[in-house]
């Protein structure tokens, strides 16, 4: 599977263990995602904006993105993308939802 034009360049130097922790790890994350969502719990509520905190501090163990940079990263949860897919392939309507709690969270934690 290829995750576009840039995906070419990422070179993953983690062993096949540490893979599987990251995405153990990110699966996790994501879980806890869609209880909220499931749950009704609005994605500004503390509960979920902490689960957008996990998210971000997983994502910054390979990459420090800004405000407009995660933001951005979000953009692909809702936009036709193999991101959007793989989200919408687990709940409907996870990729609306991760998007609209990670801008809460950017705007309220980052520069």
């Amino acid at each position: 599977m290829k995750f576009g034009i840039h995906s070419e360049q990422f070179q993953n130097d983690y062993s096949e263990e540490e893979n599987r922790q990251f995405t153990a790890e990110f699966g996790s994350i994501t879980e806890a995602m869609v209880d909220q969502m499931k749950a009704g719990t609005s994605p500004e509520d503390p509960s979920v904006q902490a689960i957008v905190k996990e998210h971000y501090e997983f994502c910054s163990r390979f990459w420090k993105p800004t405000r407009e940079a995660y933001k951005s990263l979000a953009l692909s949860y809702i936009l036709p993308s193999p991101y959007r897919d793989s989200y919408e392939s687990v709940a409907e309507g996870l990729g609306q939802y991760h998007y609209d709690a990670i801008v809460t969270w950017a705007d309220n934690n980052l520069e």
